[in-house]
């Protein structure tokens, strides 16, 4: 249907919205992270925090995303040890395998539990202002 200027909005407007919905899906990079903490005694032993961009597509369904807001504009690594905290919890949502052992040697006890997310390939789309991860399995 033609507007009285003759130009056509109502085709117009859907292609538009094809057009930002396929640069959406194009833009988002794939990333592969993995974490592993240990705690030994009640004192946090050992941390380690892997990143690094996906070599090849990843496959898998999308699971709940996590939105990180980036007024710096900081690269994914350096934005992620920012907001470690926030991040950390997310991950403890996302699900981590729990390994806990329980040691006694000459009446002493010594325990250690090791937390561990096995490696997951994450879309990130960066916007302007926020990053959205989402992994997917």
């Amino acid at each position: 249907m033609r507007s009285r200027d003759g130009s056509n909005t109502l085709l117009c407007r859907p292609c538009t919205l094809i057009f930002f919905l396929v640069l959406t899906l194009l833009g988002s990079d794939e990333y592969l992270i993995s974490y592993r903490y240990v705690v030994k005694d009640a004192v946090l032993y050992n941390e380690n925090f892997l990143l690094s961009k996906a070599m090849r597509k990843c496959s898998g369904t999308p699971q709940k995303e996590i939105t990180i807001f980036n007024d710096k504009h900081l690269s994914l690594k350096k934005l992620l040890s920012d907001t470690s905290g926030e991040f950390i919890f997310y991950l403890h949502k996302l699900g981590l395998d729990v390994e806990h052992r329980v040691i006694q040697n000459n009446m002493q006890n010594s325990d250690t539990t090791i937390l561990t997310l096995h490696t997951t390939c994450f879309k990130v789309d960066f916007n302007e202002d926020f990053v959205i991860l989402t992994p997917l399995r």
